[in-house]
């Protein structure tokens, strides 16, 4: 076992090159192997003095790898710090620590990071901008500022931190997927009857009175119709395969036909 030769600033260099090119790399035989193994070269140079050591080192890692781009920033500073512990003797090792790791940080870095995040972020940025409330899109895009230096401190944590912690939690990270899902499912569902504008303006005559269609649906189950429309919409992504281009026209499409024949109204 070798003296750890890597520095924060080593680390933190490992960092920038991963969140500038996590995904530029990415193909159908090793995904984001290499991106993974660019990220990491110039700390392997450094752990590997000699030319046939840091050959071996960076070809171990330019192989299958592929997982949530932010949440691999812990995966990033553990496997650091087993190569400037270990050095090669760490090899299976890393590799068994890669493997493990990527599917369940990857379910959370989709959930939280990918899904929970820009749902509710962008859901209420996007009401409170119909109400002409500009505030939350521009908090938004200050939180993008924010995590981005906190995705650099994730690796740090890795490097220092990471295979303590991601062991001790390591039986615990489905959970905390599936009540991340949970959340994010409640959380829009919540949002649908706010955002989701759909009423009915026709009414009923019989003799004297006229009932309006819309408050009957209101008394049997209020944001019935939008809940309707969402699922539709939702049913056309999953089950039949249509791609969101064609869904938002078909939506547009939808609209100016109900609202010229006088059905539905926002």
């Amino acid at each position: 076992m070798s003296e750890p030769v890597l520095t924060k600033k080593d680390i933190t260099r490992a960092a920038l090159r991963w969140q500038m090119m996590s995904c530029s790399t990415l193909n159908y035989e090793i995904l984001q192997g290499g991106t993974f193994a660019y990220s990491i070269a110039p700390a392997l140079r450094k752990i590997y003095a000699k030319d046939e050591e840091y050959k071996a080192a960076l070809l171990s890692h330019y192989r299958y790898f592929n997982s949530n781009p932010w949440t691999v920033n812990v995966i990033l500073g553990a496997v650091l710090a087993l190569e400037d512990a270990q050095g090669l003797q760490a090899r299976s090792a890393v590799q068994d620590f890669k493997t493990s790791m990527m599917g369940p940080l990857a379910g959370i870095g989709d959930t939280l990071v990918f899904v929970l995040f820009p749902t509710i972020m962008g859901s209420i940025s996007g009401y409170m901008l119909l109400d002409g409330n500009p505030v939350m899109s521009v908090v938004w895009s200050a939180l993008w500022a924010v995590f981005f230096l906190l995705r650099t401190r994730l690796v740090h944590f890795g490097y220092y931190k990471g295979l303590q912690i991601l062991s001790a939690i390591g039986t615990k990270l489905n959970s905390l997927t599936e009540a991340a899902s949970v959340l994010g499912l409640v959380v829009v569902g919540g949002l649908i009857s706010g955002v989701v504008k759909i009423s009915v303006p026709l009414t009923f005559t019989s003799g004297e009175v006229v009932q309006e269609i819309q408050p009957l649906i209101d008394s049997v189950l209020p944001g019935m119709l939008p809940v309707i429309f969402t699922f539709v919409c939702y049913h056309l992504l999953t089950k039949k395969n249509i791609s969101m281009s064609k869904l938002i026209l078909l939506v547009i499409v939808f609209a100016m036909a109900a609202a010229y024949l006088g059905i539905l109204s926002a």
